[in-house]
């Protein structure tokens, strides 16, 4: 179950920010290291997370990694809030 991954990553209030920061465009490590006032190893580690659960993804130019915002991984954590949907409206009838 992937969204369990996204909503995971998500979890972390620091990749929750890096994340925020490369929807609004790509950022290098040490971009998001600068932004976020934290080792760009521990961005490293952030992105790692990110990329696994699908929500950034990574060009190389040169030596540097541009890092950009991907939707894959929301696609499947809406599907998963989507299933709640019918007892959300279920409950609505109920009351």
């Amino acid at each position: 179950m992937s969204y369990q991954k996204t909503l995971a990553a998500l979890a972390d209030p620091t990749r929750r920010a890096l994340w925020e920061r490369v929807r609004q465009r790509p950022c290098t490590v040490g971009e998001l290291a600068k932004a976020a006032r934290i080792t760009q190893p521990a961005v490293s580690q952030h992105l790692r997370v990110l990329r696994s659960a699908r929500l950034v993804t990574r060009r190389r130019e040169g030596t540097r990694q541009w890092y950009s915002a991907s939707a894959r991984g929301l696609v499947e954590l809406r599907q998963w809030v989507e299933t709640m949907w019918e007892d959300v409206l279920s409950a609505y009838g109920e009351g």
